[in-house]
């Protein structure tokens, strides 16, 4: 017997807010958790839906480079636990000044907790 396919794990460009109303949106009426290298604001989307990420970076966050690396931080943490979400949410995730001198671990990890304490996670089977 076959194994079954492996989820593909792509960011497409329906899976990014994109405008601005969407983002004021998720901060205004959505929930939010602050963590030390990033702030997390999320609003639940219809079932059928898929989730959906946006990334900001203050310029307090650090110069070009840095905020380039913060945001594929963020993005592709997302990317690969987007499929491990409960249900669909848009998600608003802010880069703080202390992202600047985590590693991708860190990042996950600070990811993973807030994510698994606000019941954004499948539980485990």
């Amino acid at each position: 017997m076959a194994a079954p396919a492996p989820r593909r794990l792509t960011l497409p460009r329906d899976a990014r807010l994109r405008r601005p109303a969407d983002f004021a949106r998720v901060r205004r009426q959505g929930r939010r958790v602050v963590r030390s290298g990033f702030i997390v604001n999320w609003l639940a989307r219809p079932p059928g839906t898929r989730a959906r990420v946006g990334v900001v970076t203050p310029r307090a966050v650090g110069s070009a480079v840095v905020r380039s690396r913060a945001r594929r931080l963020l993005r592709e943490v997302f990317r690969r636990h987007q499929h491990e979400l409960a249900e669909p949410v848009d998600l608003v995730l802010v880069a703080r000044q202390a992202l600047a001198r985590q590693d991708w671990a860190e990042v996950e990890r600070e990811f993973l907790a807030v994510a698994a304490g606000a019941d954004l996670i499948k539980p485990a089977a």
